[in-house]
């Protein structure tokens, strides 16, 4: 058996991706998350991973490219947002798989300076693991509302160059 990795276009690829992010992340759960209410920006690309077992996609990892600001300097960033595994299809590292060609993808940008993700706390210890550092400043993003300060996941950084750890992040529009 062999593992299948696509990295497609993320508006072309969202009708193959959306059945395992409503699986995974239900619409119509009895208990909502902390984010159920951010409208997300839509993926640039996305990582699909399908079973070896051919069962179907197994996980799925979006990509993010756009220019915001560090400190009032406007810097290229790679963002990874929607990391989803299908339920029977976890802790077969699958995930790193994932976000592993996501991040190779991201480093192949020469203008990206550092990626950035947003999570929950049972997913910190997944992160770090894999080389991401917490973000201890404050970020903002854009929201239907206007501007708002984004505190509800928390966020973590790569070091494709170089990452800051702290300060002013402005995501100049929705957040991933």
């Amino acid at each position: 058996m062999s593992i299948e990795i696509d990295i497609l276009n993320g508006d072309a690829s969202w009708k193959r991706a959306e059945p395992l992010l409503q699986a995974v992340w239900s619409p119509d759960a009895a208990e909502k998350p902390v984010w159920a209410d951010i409208k997300w920006a839509h993926a640039d690309l996305r990582v699909l991973l399908d079973a070896p077992d051919d069962s179907g996609l197994a996980c799925h990892v979006g990509i993010y490219f756009r220019t915001i600001t560090w400190n009032g300097h406007k810097v290229h960033v790679g963002g990874i947002g929607g990391v989803s595994t299908r339920a029977d299809c976890r802790r077969r590292g699958y995930a790193s798989l994932a976000l592993d060609a996501a991040v190779h993808t991201i480093r192949a940008n020469d203008a990206v300076k550092f990626a950035i993700l947003f999570c929950e706390p049972h997913n910190f210890a997944f992160y770090q693991a894999r080389g991401w550092h917490p973000f201890s400043g404050e970020v903002y993003c854009e929201q239907p509302s206007g501007q708002i300060r984004f505190e509800a996941m928390a966020p973590f950084v790569n070091d494709i160059v170089r990452a800051p750890r702290q300060g002013k992040i402005d995501l100049c529009g929705l957040p991933w």
